[in-house]
């Protein structure tokens, strides 16, 4: 198994639409056979930072995640709204 954190300030005037295309990447993420989880979840101390929380069944599923068609929306998008990025991925020990 494959984890990967991702942590995302976001513009805040731009929150909204983040949320629409983090929530319908996550969606499609999930229907992908090697996704094992996607989840994006919000800091509630500073709404506008966020995390996302993957887990594919191998490095083969995570690199076909990424060659999918909402991913490259994701990747279209998230410079109109990413102030920072910070990832870490991995195997699980």
């Amino acid at each position: 198994m494959v984890n990967v954190i991702v942590i995302l300030e976001i513009d805040p005037s731009k929150i909204d639409e983040f949320l629409s295309v983090a929530l319908e990447n996550a969606a499609a993420s999930r229907e992908e056979s090697g996704c094992l989880r996607f989840e994006v979840s919000q800091d509630t101390t500073k709404p506008n930072f966020f995390a996302l929380s993957e887990s594919y069944a191998d490095q083969a599923a995570m690199e076909a995640h990424y060659t999918t068609p909402h991913v490259a929306k994701w990747r279209e998008k998230s410079p109109s709204f990413v102030l920072n990025r910070w990832a870490a991925k991995g195997p699980v020990l």
